[in-house]
């Protein structure tokens, strides 16, 4: 992922929080602000024909250093990218650069009607940890999330 691929990260972004089963979040931030929540590395864009249609990132779950090695991951596909096999090249890259890295948790909570995105990383070495029943509030309704994690140690 370069600088300049984040006018299409935050348009795909924006196409996962439209959907409410993708995030919390509802709007996308400041490329700033973006930025300074991921890690440098690795970060990932899947490109068709120059386009940029999927991105995948890693975000540190604590800065105390015991935990420097477990990280949260995000993966996006465009919507008209979706069910082609992206999400699947993405993760698995990830994984792999993130296990070159010395990382050895990587975890996720995804809202349990998101079945796609479940299965996906099921069959990327994920396991479901457990549901966190009303974790959070989107628009105004509680929700539970599936945490998953993959684990290398």
């Amino acid at each position: 992922m370069r600088a300049d691929d984040w006018p299409a990260v935050k348009t795909i972004y924006e196409q996962g929080i439209a959907t409410r089963q993708a995030t919390f979040e509802t709007e996308a931030p400041a490329r700033e602000t973006w930025d300074a929540g991921h890690l440098a590395e690795p970060r990932l864009v899947a490109e068709e024909s120059g386009e940029v249609v999927g991105w995948a990132a890693l975000s540190p779950v604590s800065r105390r250093p015991c935990y420097l090695g477990v990280v949260e991951e995000s993966v996006y596909v465009a919507e008209h990218a979706r069910g082609r096999g992206v999400g699947r090249a993405l993760l698995e890259r990830l994984c792999g650069d993130a296990d070159s890295a010395g990382i050895w948790t990587i975890q996720t909570s995804i809202f349990p009607e998101n079945v796609g995105s479940l299965e996906l990383h099921k069959r990327c070495g994920f396991r479901v940890v457990g549901t966190r029943e009303r974790i959070a509030q989107l628009d105004g309704v509680w929700r539970d999330t599936v945490l998953m994690e993959r684990r290398t140690r």
